[in-house]
């Protein structure tokens, strides 16, 4: 492929947004097709080694060139990987095990909401009326599939361990989308490369832990396949397409196309394990794609003529 071309697509934040969303719809088909073929905490670490070696054996002249200024940040960093990477990846397939699609549904679609009061509360950002209809209508597409149409589902949600991990998962993960502004001046993939190892050892006690308490589940051929899925996809690919998107538009605007998420999830579900994709899917997708338009293009837009 032409290096002009490739340059122009990891210039574009809304093309590797909507891919990077889209391989974290698939991690959320991946987490079901895992139960029982393998263990969530070894999962979460040996995806994370297979990242690492990956990552490592094609960054490492750059991650040495940039050594110094990586040692420097080594705690930061260190955090970057264990919280974002390791801490979200193991509440989210536990979190698979215990709850339902509705409610994992609706709760990931919190997770823009805590990068937009976070970014506000610790960096003083400000939010516009536009970006939060925008939110907001984004929000009402993801509750529409969630509760397949049906809002009478939500009268009877019930809050299990579950749902109250997943929801953990959403704020740890966007703590992590906030703080990436704040990494080192280095490019994406070096970045990439240091906290993937970070989570990798970060991840190593946990599976330690499960392997004690006598419940890890080694990987079927099913396991392997799903393991070989998520190190390349949502891990590989996607943080590196994330962290670039952030670094283009900031972690507010990005924390948007999250909401995407869900639609993907369902989408995939209807591919590859039989579900049916059904109208309301359709119009969760409209309301979630008109919100992410609303809050992107007017919220700029209002935002330039206010800078003139």
């Amino acid at each position: 492929m032409d290096n002009r071309l490739l340059t122009k697509i990891y210039d574009n934040p809304y093309l590797l947004l909507l891919v990077c969303t889209a391989c974290w719809g698939g991690n959320a088909v991946a987490a079901r097709l895992s139960v029982g073929e393998i263990s969530p905490l070894l999962l979460t670490s040996l995806r994370w080694a297979g990242v690492t070696l990956i990552i490592w054996l094609m960054a490492y002249p750059k991650i040495i060139k940039y050594k110094e200024t990586l040692v420097k940040r080594w705690l930061y960093l260190f955090c970057m990987g264990a919280i974002g990477f390791t801490c979200f990846n193991i509440l989210f397939y536990i979190s698979a095990h215990s709850t339902t699609a509705i409610n994992i549904g609706i709760l990931q679609g919190a997770l823009p909401v805590f990068v937009l009061l976070g970014a506000f509360f610790i960096f003083r950002e400000t939010i516009r009326p536009i970006q939060i209809a925008g939110i907001t209508i984004t929000i009402l597409g993801v509750v529409i599939v969630a509760t397949e149409g049906d809002i009478n589902h939500l009268r009877s949600l019930q809050f299990n361990k579950g749902d109250l991990l997943i929801l953990g998962a959403c704020l740890i993960y966007a703590t992590y989308t906030i703080f990436l502004r704040n990494k080192p001046n280095v490019p994406g993939m070096v970045m990439f490369a240091v906290i993937a190892f970070s989570a990798m050892l970060a991840s190593l006690p946990f599976a330690f832990f499960e392997f004690l308490s006598a419940s890890t589940v080694w990987p079927t051929q099913q396991g392997w396949l799903v393991l070989l899925f998520v190190v390349i996809f949502p891990s590989f690919l996607s943080q590196l397409f994330f962290i670039r998107g952030v670094q283009l538009i900031g972690a507010p605007r990005a924390g948007v196309f999250i909401n995407l998420v869900p639609i993907f999830a369902s989408a995939f579900s209807a591919i590859f394990i039989g579900e049916k994709f059904k109208m309301y899917h359709l119009i969760g997708l409209i309301f979630v794609l008109t919100g992410i338009w609303i809050a992107e293009r007017l919220g700029q837009r209002i935002k330039g003529d206010n800078d003139k």
